[in-house]
Protein backbone atom coordinates (compact mmCIF):
# COMPACT_ATOMS: atom_id res chain seq x y z
CA UNK A 1 0.00 0.00 0.00
CA UNK A 2 1.19 3.37 -0.75
CA UNK A 3 2.07 5.14 2.31
CA UNK A 4 -0.89 8.34 2.31
CA UNK A 5 0.23 11.91 3.70
CA UNK A 6 -2.07 13.05 5.52
CA UNK A 7 -2.81 17.21 4.39
CA UNK A 8 -2.46 19.85 6.61
CA UNK A 9 -1.36 17.88 9.15
CA UNK A 10 0.07 19.96 11.97
CA UNK A 11 -2.11 22.58 10.82
CA UNK A 12 -5.05 20.97 11.42
CA UNK A 13 -4.51 19.25 14.53
CA UNK A 14 -3.02 22.37 15.95
CA UNK A 15 -5.82 24.37 15.55
CA UNK A 16 -7.75 22.26 17.44
CA UNK A 17 -6.03 23.73 20.79
CA UNK A 18 -5.58 19.61 21.93
CA UNK A 19 -5.25 19.16 26.19
CA UNK A 20 -4.27 16.18 27.95
CA UNK A 21 -7.87 15.81 28.26
CA UNK A 22 -9.70 16.99 25.08
CA UNK A 23 -12.46 14.48 23.39
CA UNK A 24 -12.04 14.73 19.99
CA UNK A 25 -13.87 13.01 17.01
CA UNK A 26 -12.50 12.54 13.48
CA UNK A 27 -15.23 11.93 11.25
CA UNK A 28 -13.00 11.24 8.17
CA UNK A 29 -10.44 8.35 9.69
CA UNK A 30 -9.09 7.46 6.49
CA UNK A 31 -5.91 5.56 7.19
CA UNK A 32 -5.19 7.43 10.52
CA UNK A 33 -2.92 9.87 9.74
CA UNK A 34 -4.40 12.74 11.70
CA UNK A 35 -5.82 10.34 14.54
CA UNK A 36 -2.37 9.08 15.13
CA UNK A 37 -1.49 12.52 15.47
CA UNK A 38 -3.98 13.52 17.76
CA UNK A 39 -3.63 10.05 19.50
CA UNK A 40 -0.34 10.87 20.90
CA UNK A 41 -1.30 14.37 22.20
CA UNK A 42 -4.58 13.06 24.26
CA UNK A 43 -3.60 10.12 26.74
CA UNK A 44 -5.79 10.98 28.86
CA UNK A 45 -8.46 11.99 26.64
CA UNK A 46 -10.85 10.37 23.87
CA UNK A 47 -10.81 10.23 20.69
CA UNK A 48 -13.96 9.01 18.26
CA UNK A 49 -13.21 8.24 14.63
CA UNK A 50 -15.85 7.88 11.68
CA UNK A 51 -14.95 5.78 8.20
CA UNK A 52 -17.80 3.59 6.09
CA UNK A 53 -14.32 1.84 4.69
CA UNK A 54 -13.82 -1.37 6.12
CA UNK A 55 -10.18 -1.80 4.79
CA UNK A 56 -9.38 1.64 6.17
CA UNK A 57 -10.75 0.97 9.49
CA UNK A 58 -8.80 -2.40 9.46
CA UNK A 59 -5.64 -0.50 9.34
CA UNK A 60 -6.28 2.48 11.20
CA UNK A 61 -7.17 0.45 14.14
CA UNK A 62 -3.79 -1.25 14.23
CA UNK A 63 -2.05 1.91 13.84
CA UNK A 64 -3.97 3.60 16.86
CA UNK A 65 -3.34 0.32 18.83
CA UNK A 66 0.09 0.95 18.70
CA UNK A 67 -0.15 4.46 20.50
CA UNK A 68 -3.04 3.72 23.02
CA UNK A 69 -6.56 2.63 23.82
CA UNK A 70 -8.57 5.72 24.05
CA UNK A 71 -10.30 5.48 20.58
CA UNK A 72 -13.31 4.36 19.18
CA UNK A 73 -13.80 4.06 15.67
CA UNK A 74 -17.29 4.10 14.32
CA UNK A 75 -17.76 2.70 10.90
CA UNK A 76 -20.52 4.78 9.88
CA UNK A 77 -21.23 8.13 7.15
CA UNK A 78 -20.11 11.26 9.39
CA UNK A 79 -24.03 12.99 8.01
CA UNK A 80 -24.72 10.16 11.69
CA UNK A 81 -22.53 12.00 13.85
CA UNK A 82 -24.57 13.08 16.54
CA UNK A 83 -26.67 9.87 16.54
CA UNK A 84 -23.84 7.93 16.84
CA UNK A 85 -21.79 9.70 19.70
CA UNK A 86 -25.31 10.16 21.78
CA UNK A 87 -25.55 6.66 21.54
CA UNK A 88 -22.48 6.26 23.20
CA UNK A 89 -23.30 8.91 25.96
CA UNK A 90 -21.27 11.45 24.48
CA UNK A 91 -23.70 15.01 23.78
CA UNK A 92 -20.65 17.59 23.62
CA UNK A 93 -16.72 17.40 22.33
CA UNK A 94 -13.63 19.60 22.69
CA UNK A 95 -12.65 19.70 18.93
CA UNK A 96 -14.16 17.97 15.51
CA UNK A 97 -11.85 17.42 12.38
CA UNK A 98 -12.83 17.24 8.56
CA UNK A 99 -10.55 15.71 6.12
CA UNK A 100 -12.90 15.77 3.09
CA UNK A 101 -10.24 14.13 0.57
CA UNK A 102 -9.98 11.33 -0.76
CA UNK A 103 -7.03 8.97 0.53
CA UNK A 104 -4.17 7.73 -1.36
CA UNK A 105 -4.85 4.03 -0.92
CA UNK A 106 -8.47 4.62 -1.92
CA UNK A 107 -6.76 5.98 -4.94
CA UNK A 108 -3.84 4.01 -5.91
CA UNK A 109 -5.95 0.57 -4.86
CA UNK A 110 -7.00 0.15 -8.86
CA UNK A 111 -9.41 -2.27 -8.27
CA UNK A 112 -11.44 0.28 -6.28
CA UNK A 113 -12.12 2.13 -9.71
CA UNK A 114 -11.24 5.66 -8.19
CA UNK A 115 -8.15 6.50 -10.89
CA UNK A 116 -8.65 7.59 -14.22
CA UNK A 117 -5.05 6.01 -14.80
CA UNK A 118 -5.27 2.70 -14.12
CA UNK A 119 -7.95 -0.05 -15.29
CA UNK A 120 -10.88 -1.18 -13.22
CA UNK A 121 -14.40 -2.04 -13.31
CA UNK A 122 -16.11 1.85 -12.43
CA UNK A 123 -16.61 1.87 -8.63
CA UNK A 124 -16.04 4.68 -6.72
CA UNK A 125 -17.86 3.83 -3.61
CA UNK A 126 -16.23 4.93 -0.39
CA UNK A 127 -18.34 2.23 1.64
CA UNK A 128 -18.60 -0.74 -0.64
CA UNK A 129 -22.45 -1.85 0.92
CA UNK A 130 -23.67 1.21 -1.02
CA UNK A 131 -25.92 0.21 -3.62
CA UNK A 132 -24.50 2.86 -6.20
CA UNK A 133 -21.73 2.53 -7.84
CA UNK A 134 -19.80 4.59 -10.28
CA UNK A 135 -21.16 1.98 -12.93
CA UNK A 136 -24.90 2.58 -12.17
CA UNK A 137 -24.55 6.50 -13.05
CA UNK A 138 -22.52 6.09 -16.18
CA UNK A 139 -25.07 3.67 -17.39
CA UNK A 140 -28.22 4.39 -16.18
CA UNK A 141 -28.13 8.05 -15.57
CA UNK A 142 -29.97 9.93 -18.55
CA UNK A 143 -28.17 12.90 -20.68
CA UNK A 144 -29.80 15.59 -18.61
CA UNK A 145 -28.57 14.14 -15.42
CA UNK A 146 -25.12 13.52 -16.21
CA UNK A 147 -24.53 16.66 -17.48
CA UNK A 148 -26.46 18.23 -14.35
CA UNK A 149 -23.75 15.75 -11.81
CA UNK A 150 -20.74 17.20 -14.39
CA UNK A 151 -21.40 20.47 -14.38
CA UNK A 152 -22.29 21.25 -11.22
CA UNK A 153 -19.60 18.65 -8.95
CA UNK A 154 -17.02 18.96 -11.75
CA UNK A 155 -17.57 22.16 -13.00
CA UNK A 156 -16.66 21.03 -16.70
CA UNK A 157 -17.43 23.06 -19.44
CA UNK A 158 -17.43 20.41 -22.04
CA UNK A 159 -19.83 18.71 -19.51
CA UNK A 160 -22.87 18.58 -22.27
CA UNK A 161 -20.81 17.09 -24.48
CA UNK A 162 -19.27 14.58 -22.43
CA UNK A 163 -22.78 13.39 -21.10
CA UNK A 164 -23.80 13.14 -25.00
CA UNK A 165 -20.61 10.89 -26.05
CA UNK A 166 -21.34 8.00 -22.81
CA UNK A 167 -25.51 8.30 -23.62
CA UNK A 168 -24.25 7.19 -27.45
CA UNK A 169 -21.22 4.98 -26.71
CA UNK A 170 -23.08 2.69 -24.28
CA UNK A 171 -25.72 1.94 -26.84
CA UNK A 172 -23.76 -0.42 -28.54
CA UNK A 173 -22.71 -1.61 -25.21
CA UNK A 174 -22.35 -0.37 -21.27
CA UNK A 175 -19.18 0.91 -19.96
CA UNK A 176 -18.00 -1.05 -17.88
CA UNK A 177 -13.90 0.00 -16.53
CA UNK A 178 -12.08 3.64 -15.89
CA UNK A 179 -10.31 3.91 -18.88
CA UNK A 180 -12.49 2.64 -21.32
CA UNK A 181 -14.91 6.30 -19.56
CA UNK A 182 -11.48 8.01 -19.87
CA UNK A 183 -11.53 7.10 -23.46
CA UNK A 184 -15.28 8.26 -24.53
CA UNK A 185 -14.25 11.64 -22.08
CA UNK A 186 -11.57 12.02 -24.57
CA UNK A 187 -13.65 11.41 -27.56
CA UNK A 188 -15.66 14.51 -26.54
CA UNK A 189 -13.33 17.04 -25.36
CA UNK A 190 -11.41 19.32 -28.09
CA UNK A 191 -7.72 18.40 -28.26
CA UNK A 192 -6.58 21.63 -26.95
CA UNK A 193 -8.00 21.59 -23.67
CA UNK A 194 -6.26 18.29 -23.45
CA UNK A 195 -3.08 20.10 -23.08
CA UNK A 196 -2.40 21.39 -19.25
CA UNK A 197 -4.87 18.94 -17.18
CA UNK A 198 -6.16 15.33 -17.76
CA UNK A 199 -9.84 15.37 -19.64
CA UNK A 200 -11.26 12.86 -16.92
CA UNK A 201 -10.12 14.54 -13.42
CA UNK A 202 -13.15 16.62 -13.12
CA UNK A 203 -15.44 14.14 -14.46
CA UNK A 204 -14.08 11.29 -12.18
CA UNK A 205 -14.38 13.94 -9.29
CA UNK A 206 -18.15 14.46 -10.73
CA UNK A 207 -19.15 11.05 -10.54
CA UNK A 208 -17.13 10.11 -6.95
CA UNK A 209 -19.22 12.92 -5.51
CA UNK A 210 -22.62 11.95 -6.78
CA UNK A 211 -21.97 8.07 -5.89
CA UNK A 212 -21.04 8.92 -2.06
CA UNK A 213 -23.25 11.89 -1.66
CA UNK A 214 -20.15 13.88 -0.80
CA UNK A 215 -21.95 17.13 -0.74
CA UNK A 216 -25.64 16.11 0.40
CA UNK A 217 -23.84 14.89 3.81
CA UNK A 218 -21.46 17.82 4.76
CA UNK A 219 -23.86 20.58 5.58
CA UNK A 220 -25.92 18.83 7.98
CA UNK A 221 -23.07 17.33 9.03
CA UNK A 222 -21.30 20.35 9.88
CA UNK A 223 -24.51 21.64 11.53
CA UNK A 224 -23.86 18.40 14.08
CA UNK A 225 -20.79 19.38 14.63
CA UNK A 226 -21.35 23.05 15.78
CA UNK A 227 -23.87 21.63 18.04
CA UNK A 228 -21.94 19.26 19.67
CA UNK A 229 -18.47 21.58 20.91
CA UNK A 230 -18.21 23.21 24.51
CA UNK A 231 -17.47 26.49 24.46
CA UNK A 232 -13.83 26.93 23.86
CA UNK A 233 -13.67 23.94 21.17
CA UNK A 234 -13.56 24.15 18.10
CA UNK A 235 -14.05 22.73 14.55
CA UNK A 236 -11.89 22.13 11.84
CA UNK A 237 -12.48 21.36 8.05
CA UNK A 238 -9.86 20.46 5.47
CA UNK A 239 -11.53 20.69 1.47
CA UNK A 240 -10.55 19.99 -1.55
CA UNK A 241 -12.48 21.56 -3.94
CA UNK A 242 -14.59 24.83 -4.33
CA UNK A 243 -17.83 23.19 -3.97
CA UNK A 244 -16.90 21.97 -0.74
CA UNK A 245 -14.85 24.45 0.52
CA UNK A 246 -18.14 27.09 -0.25
CA UNK A 247 -20.49 25.17 2.25
CA UNK A 248 -18.37 25.35 4.96
CA UNK A 249 -17.11 28.77 4.28
CA UNK A 250 -21.48 29.57 4.38
CA UNK A 251 -22.03 27.90 6.91
CA UNK A 252 -19.38 29.25 9.14
CA UNK A 253 -20.08 32.67 7.76
CA UNK A 254 -24.03 32.17 9.18
CA UNK A 255 -22.50 31.44 12.69
CA UNK A 256 -20.33 34.26 12.91
CA UNK A 257 -22.96 36.70 11.73
CA UNK A 258 -23.95 39.76 13.95
CA UNK A 259 -27.69 40.59 14.17
CA UNK A 260 -28.70 43.38 11.51
CA UNK A 261 -30.60 44.62 14.19
CA UNK A 262 -27.50 45.69 16.32
CA UNK A 263 -25.04 45.61 13.45
CA UNK A 264 -22.75 48.58 13.40
CA UNK A 265 -23.95 49.86 17.35
CA UNK A 266 -20.42 50.31 19.34
CA UNK A 267 -21.91 48.32 22.42
CA UNK A 268 -23.19 45.18 21.53
CA UNK A 269 -25.65 43.63 23.77
CA UNK A 270 -24.13 39.91 24.91
CA UNK A 271 -27.59 38.29 23.42
CA UNK A 272 -27.25 39.53 20.57
CA UNK A 273 -23.25 38.29 19.86
CA UNK A 274 -23.12 35.52 18.06
CA UNK A 275 -21.80 31.88 19.55
CA UNK A 276 -19.11 31.42 17.18
CA UNK A 277 -16.12 32.83 15.63
CA UNK A 278 -13.80 31.91 12.85
CA UNK A 279 -10.28 31.50 14.47
CA UNK A 280 -8.94 32.76 11.05
CA UNK A 281 -10.88 34.67 8.54
CA UNK A 282 -8.98 33.08 5.29
CA UNK A 283 -8.47 29.92 4.73
CA UNK A 284 -4.79 28.24 5.54
CA UNK A 285 -3.09 26.65 2.77
CA UNK A 286 -0.42 24.09 2.49
CA UNK A 287 3.15 25.62 3.33
CA UNK A 288 5.47 25.84 -0.61
CA UNK A 289 7.41 22.69 1.39
CA UNK A 290 4.64 20.66 1.67
CA UNK A 291 3.21 21.16 -1.65
CA UNK A 292 6.75 20.32 -2.87
CA UNK A 293 6.28 16.94 -0.73
CA UNK A 294 3.03 16.21 -1.49
CA UNK A 295 1.40 16.99 -5.28
CA UNK A 296 -2.25 16.00 -3.65
CA UNK A 297 -2.31 19.12 -1.09
CA UNK A 298 -2.59 21.78 -4.38
CA UNK A 299 -6.11 22.47 -3.79
CA UNK A 300 -6.52 21.64 -0.07
CA UNK A 301 -7.58 24.65 2.67
CA UNK A 302 -8.89 24.50 5.69
CA UNK A 303 -11.28 26.55 7.51
CA UNK A 304 -11.58 26.72 11.76
CA UNK A 305 -14.43 28.10 13.77
CA UNK A 306 -14.97 27.92 17.81
CA UNK A 307 -17.66 28.15 19.91
CA UNK A 308 -17.43 31.25 22.12
CA UNK A 309 -20.64 31.28 24.10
Amino acid sequence: MEKHISVLLKESVDALNLKDTSVIVDCTLGYGGHSSYILQRIKRGALFAFDQDSEAIRHSTSRLSAIGTNFTIIKSNFVNLKEELNKRGVTEVDGILFDLGVSSPQLDDASRGFSYHEDARLDMRMNKDNPLSAYEVVNNYSKEELTKIFYKYGEDKFSKNIAKKIVEYRKEKPIETTLELVEVIKSAVPIKARINKHPARQIFQAIRIEVNHELDVLQPALEQALSLIKVGGRVAVITFHSLEDRIVKQVFKEKCKIDDKVKGLPNIPEEYLPDYKLVVNKAILPSKEELENNARARSAKLRVIERIK
